[in-house]
């Protein structure tokens, strides 16, 4: 047994001995313990590496607070997790750990360089270091500084663990399982609220778990707290351990994550690891505590430097001594307490340090009847030790000016600065800050949400003050949700209250350029970078924060925001709130991307849509594309062939007879209603008034700036009802849009709208014979081309399927789109095949369609348009219906930036050596002798090998394009640059007389 762990105290397991590593080296821990307080009975305080200055670090805390004790974890084969908070990760059998952001050793780490030459990496260097001389960005400064960014290593393989996640909602959540929200969840439990109760760490108690000698009712404080957790059992209570609330969101939806198998030697084989929780709760209490804040002074980062309360929390939960001759120095009096513990335990208290010139008397009392000298007035000044703290230099102080001090053997030194709430989830409600001045800390106010802030989390001290008030909350909720509620505020005998007084950093007998007092411990900033922070003009304390890195690291400020703020606020000459806190943002913790993702991943990523004819077509050695979120056939290889080759043949066997495509994808909304076509008007560019039932019309339509966000073709089955189609991708966004104007500009209108892109499977038949293979299944109707002309609809039964078929062409070709409903999909397909076996029928895929499409001239919306095109760029202005009186996006249209000259226009282009494919996304320029950097006229945004043309065709956005036509361009690309000739956008038969067949 270690000499720092006390046999039988502690809430571990002493009979349950656990092995692990740490950086290669074997270790034996207890069960229940964390890494961390196994490795202080151990005696390591030597945990971590500083991220800028490499300095040695050790746990500070033994929470999620913590900055330091930051350590990569692994269960094998990409199960490796970087920054795990020592503090928290659970010891478990086997367990794998290192430490991090060292090299060659955290013994010896070469990186410690910096901390040798720390005069040069003061606050802000890298703004004024990386901008000069310019040419050295690229070659030295980014590789450098990629090279050392970050603590821990990102895992390199795929992670094989599972992540849930699930919903639930509540009448009363309860975030933190100390005693009050104990009190506030066991009250309102009473009124028979459905309540539930979080707390991060593996078993509730809070502060309790850290005070076993208070008494609660008439019962030390585990038996109560025992008791307490039985009933709530009873009451029906969910109880959540190892569980985070990482963020509050609107309308009381909080995220949770719960860890699952992480402190389990063997987990099951299908356990998730962690589960995301979204919890809907009608109350909420926050009941978080508050967080000791680290004293600032020299050498305050030295591993066996860590917080009083810390010190506290391994002796009573963990049966672990952090040391044998311990110094101690405070603000306020929570400290005496942890120092009183520890001198029961059997350590020395070498020194009490009291930066109050008048502790309180009983507390001064208690002191020397246990023999701890106390030192009233007095700073501690720096500390001494290498690898770890060895003594501590300590002065006298009167009216702010230091004396001289005396150093005092120690191996741990415990300090504390007092307490800061938590508001961290509160801040989240985008609820009000109160500075209380005498505190000098901010305090929770006014909430947009439905949750109240009890305990120590609203600057309470003290249990008997916290149990009343966490009492009180739950009362409250209840109440408010109309449950009767009474309350019964705990007797609490052997409390421990108390009070303290703020400190920016301690009084020095160094001068501030030397001294390393540092705020933030995981990003090396110092009082000193604060100071300089301000004069060199930051005065907000958010621009403090991003010039100094204070607050940025993994713990988001919770050690350091407010001795931060306290000292620029000294630096400014102004009271903290003129001075502003920074923004707390979810996740509360850091919280894993897979505990994020959930079931979204590998094929879960995202859902992948089959069309009715998805199963023929993986029949017939199809290769499928992704095309959002639709699995489609890209093209149809035959023995030999590659991509090319295969839509080379595809493209010429529809031009020269029949070509099939699975066109189901294209979205698919019907309007209907007395004011479909008043709504049809108002939507589109294009006029519909005049549009007769049984007939087409292509329709754009704008977003209200005026840019083109979607196109296709809408036919008109009756006055009162339209079948629109949309481009894949936009079928969403198209319906959401009609929506949102339908219930917010237009509600008068009386329209409905359905999607029914899923109830219709679509077949493409393209090429002269088409109709010679559609004809022989259409039953009573006349499709030749005086009966059903181009950009015709009809309802009628194809092959004995009742059938809307549409004539139309995207590929230049006389052209059938034949809607089916979608069960009746592969039927329809196997008897067009069938049709079209005497005239060579050849299936062709998503690749094909768009040469085809492109020989046409016929654009894609989101390719050949980026969201910055108007009608008239795209060639497109006789789509707009002149004599309307408004459509969404006309005024837009007027804007003079919209109408004025060097806009990019969409044109043809076609390289002068016929063999060259241009690749898309290339930029255009005029002239590629001029210096550098060349000016870009343009970029490419379709290109593709025409088998039909015999040469490469392209089309392209470039500035004033309309207006070149004829003129020579340039496309710079790897090994050569290409010359290409501006011309229309229509390759293949401009007249389009082959699709009027």
């Amino acid at each position: 047994m270690s000499r720092y762990r006390i046999p039988g105290k502690g809430r571990v397991d002493h009979a349950a001995p656990v092995r692990f590593s740490f950086d290669g080296r074997s270790y034996m821990g207890l069960r229940g313990d964390t890494v961390a307080s196994a490795l202080l009975a151990n005696g390591v305080h030597l945990m971590g590496r500083s991220f800028k200055y490499h300095r040695p670090r050790g746990a500070v805390t033994a929470g999620s607070e913590e900055p330091n004790a930051l350590i990569g974890t692994s269960r094998g084969k990409g199960r490796a997790e970087p920054n795990t908070r020592a503090t928290m990760q659970e010891l478990r059998a086997g367990l794998v750990a290192e430490s991090q952001n060292r090299w060659p050793g955290l013994g010896f780490d070469a990186g410690a360089v910096n901390d040798l030459l720390y005069p040069l990496f003061s606050a802000g260097f890298y703004y004024k270091t990386f901008m000069w001389p310019r040419a050295f960005w690229d070659r030295l400064y980014e590789p450098v500084i990629r090279a050392a960014a970050g603590l821990g290593r990102a895992p390199g393989e795929p992670d094989p663990d599972r992540y849930a996640s699930r919903y639930l909602h509540a009448d009363l959540l309860v975030v933190g399982a100390g005693p009050a929200g104990l009190a506030a969840a066991r009250a309102a439990a009473r009124a028979g609220l459905r309540v539930t109760l979080v707390d991060e760490h593996a078993e509730m108690g809070g502060a309790l778990l850290s005070d076993p000698g208070v008494v609660i009712e008439g019962r030390p404080a585990w038996d109560w707290l025992a008791a307490v957790l039985e009933e709530l059992r009873g009451l029906g209570v969910r109880l959540m351990c190892r569980t985070t609330a990482i963020g509050y969101y609107h309308q009381n939806m909080i995220g949770l994550c719960e860890r699952l198998t992480d402190h389990l030697d063997s987990p099951p084989e299908t356990a998730p690891r962690e589960r995301l929780w979204r919890v809907r709760a009608a109350r909420v209490v926050l009941a978080q505590g508050a967080i000791e804040k680290p004293l600032v002074f020299d050498g305050n980062d030295r591993p066996g430097v860590m917080l009083a309360g810390a010190a506290q929390t391994y002796l009573h939960r963990f049966g672990v001594l952090v040391g044998r001759r311990a110094a101690v120095v405070t603000a306020h009096d929570s400290a005496y307490f942890a120092a009183f513990d520890l001198a029961d335990a059997g350590v020395r208290i070498a020194v009490l340090v009291d930066t109050r010139d008048a502790p309180p008397a009983d507390l001064l009392d208690q002191a020397r009847r246990r023999g701890i000298e106390v030192l009233a007035g007095h700073s501690v000044t720096a500390t001494a030790g290498r690898l770890r703290i060895r003594s501590v230099r300590v002065n006298r102080v009167r009216d702010g000016q230091v004396a001289g001090g005396r150093a005092i053997a120690c191996d741990c030194l415990l300090m504390s600065g007092g307490w800061t709430p938590s508001l961290h989830l509160f801040s989240h409600t985008k609820g009000s800050l109160i500075w209380d001045a005498a505190a000098q800390t901010y305090l929770p106010g006014e909430t947009i949400e439905d949750c109240h802030v009890a305990g120590a989390g609203r600057g309470l001290w003290g249990y008997g003050a916290v149990l009343a008030d966490g009492d009180a909350a739950g009362v409250a909720a209840a109440s408010a949700l109309g449950r009767a509620a009474a309350g019964a505020a705990p007797a609490v005998a052997h409390d421990r209250t108390g009070s303290g007084e703020a400190q920016r950093e301690l009084p020095s007998d160094m001068a501030p350029s030397l001294a390393r007092a540092f705020v933030d411990f995981q990003n090396d900033v110092t009082a000193k970078d604060i100071r300089l922070a301000v004069r060199e003009g930051m005065k907000s304390i958010e621009h403090v924060k991003r010039y100094t890195t204070t607050g940025m690291a993994t713990d988001q400020g919770k050690l350091s925001n407010i001795n931060g703020l306290m000292i620029a606020a000294d630096m400014l000459g102004k009271a903290p709130p003129q001075v502003g806190l920074t923004t707390f943002r979810p996740p509360y913790t850091p919280t894993t991307f897979g505990a994020l993702a959930g079931y979204h991943r590998g094929s879960h990523f995202e859902l992948t849509r089959k069309t009715p004819i998805d199963a023929w077509a993986e029949e017939r050695g199809a290769v499928f594309e992704p095309v959002a979120q639709w699995r489609r056939a890209w093209y149809f290889p035959r023995p030999g062939e590659d991509m090319e080759a295969a839509v080379a043949r595809e493209c010429l066997a529809t031009r020269a007879s029949v070509g099939i495509f699975d066109a189901s994808t294209l979205g698919k909304i019907e309007v209907a209603g007395p004011d479909a076509v008043e709504f049809m008007n108002r939507m589109y560019t294009n006029p519909w008034s005049k549009l007769a039932p049984g007939r087409t019309r292509y329709g754009l339509l704008l977003g209200e700036d005026g840019f083109i966000r979607d196109d296709g073709v809408i036919g008109r089955l009756a006055d009162d009802l339209f079948h629109v189609t949309t481009t894949t991708g936009g079928a969403a966004r198209v319906l959401t849009m009609m929506e949102d104007y339908l219930q917010t500009e237009w509600p008068d209108l009386r329209v409905w709208l359905t999607s029914t892109t899923e109830h219709w499977a679509v077949a493409a038949l393209n090429g002269p014979n088409a109709r010679k293979v559609l004809e022989p299944l259409v039953e009573g109707l006349d499709i030749s081309n005086d009966a059903f002309p181009h950009m015709s609809v009809t309802e009628c039964r194809v092959a004995g399927i009742p059938a809307r078929l549409f004539r139309l062409s995207f590929t230049g070709e006389l052209g059938f789109e034949i809607n089916v409903p979608a069960r009746h999909g592969p039927d329809l397909w196997r008897a067009l095949m069938a049709a079209g076996a005497a005239h060579d029928i050849c299936p062709y895929g998503t690749e094909t369609m768009h040469v085809l499409r492109a020989e046409k001239g016929f654009i894609i919306v989101g390719q050949d348009t980026d969201g910055t095109v108007t009608p008239a760029d795209a060639g497109l202005g006789w789509a707009i219906g002149k004599a309307k009186p408004d459509f969404v996006g006309k005024r837009s249209l007027s804007r003079p930036d919209m109408v004025a000259p060097g806009r990019k226009q969409l044109v043809g282009l076609l390289t002068e050596d016929g063999a060259v494919r241009l690749e898309e996304g290339a930029q255009i320029v005029d002239d590629p002798a001029r210096p550098l950097p060349m000016r870009m006229v343009g970029h490419v945004t379709s290109s593709y090998r025409s088998a039909t043309l015999g040469r490469s065709i392209a089309m392209a956005l470039i500035e004033n394009g309309h207006s070149r036509m004829g003129e020579l361009v340039h496309v710079p690309m790897p090994g050569r640059t290409h010359r290409a000739r501006i011309t229309g956008t229509a390759f293949y038969d401009p007249d389009g007389a082959r699709m009027k067949l």
